[in-house]
């Protein structure tokens, strides 16, 4: 079988299966299998597919068909301006998160050193991000999960920032290390009820830990509002991802810690996705 051959019947057996992006996910699963980009399979549509090639490609394609996310089954995931190895341990990163990163840089552009905190590293793409832009600011992480942790080293490695970067294996209650000019966190925050009706190659695959708010959607991140008044300093700055109908309960929680509320940023779907606070 040819190149173009398994990828028509892959597409056919996506498309069965209700994947939108049946055609890309064929062309990037294939890549993957034969270890070359796109456009290499693009331009070798008559090249000949062995048997070895072919059943991987299959496998993947039954495991997509599964609603199971191609960042996991390509094991890595392109954020900001950087590539970032990805595993079903930590949530895939996503666009609307970058928002976190634009209000950073534009906030510190006259910085020249910053102690950052990311509470729920995942697989680092925030903090190390901030980090990749910023040469001279250090960076501490910390996240419940010891799969998530050394995701993060790795992806650490993979930027050369290593150096300026630290994490923990710790739940946000018992973390007491630092104090810090900013804090940023992507805490859960679907409300418990709510997950069931999530897509199902998000509710499905993705981490439950990372997703489950609570009952009330807030409970994750009221630890991290309290944890934040302890360990930002006076005039420091904590930028939470929240969900889009949250916005009136975090800023209440927030005012509560002796946060003042900067603003509420949108992401490109003109949603509420992020408050900007100062602490006092």
């Amino acid at each position: 079988m040819n190149i173009q051959s398994a990828l028509l019947e892959a597409n056919k057996i996506l498309a069965k299966n209700n994947i939108k992006s049946s055609k890309l996910d064929s062309e990037i699963l294939l890549s993957k299998v034969l270890e070359k980009d796109r456009k290499f399979i693009i331009l070798n549509l008559d090249k000949f597919l062995d048997n070895i090639h072919y059943r991987k490609f299959k496998n993947l394609i039954s495991q997509r068909s599964s609603r199971k996310p191609i960042a996991y089954l390509v094991g890595k995931k392109d954020f900001w301006k950087y590539e970032f190895y990805i595993s079903d341990a930590a949530l895939i990163p996503r666009p609307e998160t970058e928002i976190i990163i634009e209000e950073t840089l534009r906030i510190f552009r006259h910085k020249k050193k910053l102690n950052v905190l990311e509470i729920g590293i995942g697989s680092g793409c925030i903090l190390l991000s901030i980090l990749k832009e910023k040469k001279n600011f250090n960076g501490v992480g910390i996240d419940i999960s010891k799969k998530c942790v050394e995701l993060s080293k790795i992806n650490a490695l993979k930027l050369n920032i290593n150096h300026r970067v630290k994490f923990f294996k710790s739940d946000v209650d018992n973390f007491l290390y630092g104090k810090y000019d900013l804090i940023i966190s992507n805490p859960p925050y679907i409300k418990k009820h709510d997950l069931k009706y999530l897509e199902l190659d998000v509710a499905k695959y993705e981490p439950r830990l990372a997703l489950d708010g609570g009952i009330d959607g807030v409970s994750e991140i009221i630890k991290v509002v309290d944890k934040s008044s302890k360990l930002v300093k006076k005039g420091g700055k904590l930028i939470l991802e929240i969900n889009f109908n949250q916005v009136n309960k975090v800023k209440k929680i927030l005012n509560k810690k002796g946060f003042y509320i900067n603003k509420v940023l949108k992401d490109l779907g003109k949603n509420d996705r992020c408050i900007l606070s100062t602490k006092l």
